[in-house]
């Protein structure tokens, strides 16, 4: 790594690289966990916010995953052909999709249970500083419209 410099293109200085790279390793690490479970990291996500909210219209979890209908529709698709979830139209608006976990789907959380802890072993940082890191993104999330 080279010094410090006042450059205010310094590549080594921009937010943005940090970012960029810091998260293809993150999902670097988290790639050889999910694939026993037949997931990709987008995937992982849209499972992580059906444990923990399921059921879930379409749209909602666009909400909560900050993608657009159109990113999260083919997710759905592969995971729907997995197994692990399906898609209903929601009783009470027929327009509305509606996502809930199948029990293969349910079952698999406790597999996905030992990602977080071996994620943490493997960045060989105390949990304290994790906890850190994803308040300090957050806030970034937060002041980039997120």
């Amino acid at each position: 790594m080279s010094e410090p410099t006042d450059d205010p293109l310094a590549l080594e200085q921009q937010v943005c690289f940090a970012l960029s790279v810091a998260a293809r390793g993150v999902v670097a690490i988290y790639r050889p966990l999910l694939e026993p479970m037949g997931l990709t990291h987008p995937q992982y996500l849209v499972m992580l916010a059906l444990w923990q909210y399921s059921p879930l219209s379409v749209r909602r979890l666009s909400e909560l995953l900050q993608l657009d209908p159109g990113t999260l529709s083919p997710l759905l698709k592969r995971l729907e052909a997995i197994g692990y979830l399906r898609r209903e139209r929601d009783r009470a608006d027929e327009r509305s999709l509606a996502i809930t976990l199948t029990e293969r789907g349910r079952e698999l959380r406790s597999e996905a249970e030992k990602i977080p802890p071996a994620v943490v072993e493997r960045l060989g940082m105390p949990v304290e500083e994790l906890r850190r890191v994803h308040a300090a993104l957050t806030r970034v999330i937060a002041a980039a419209g997120g």
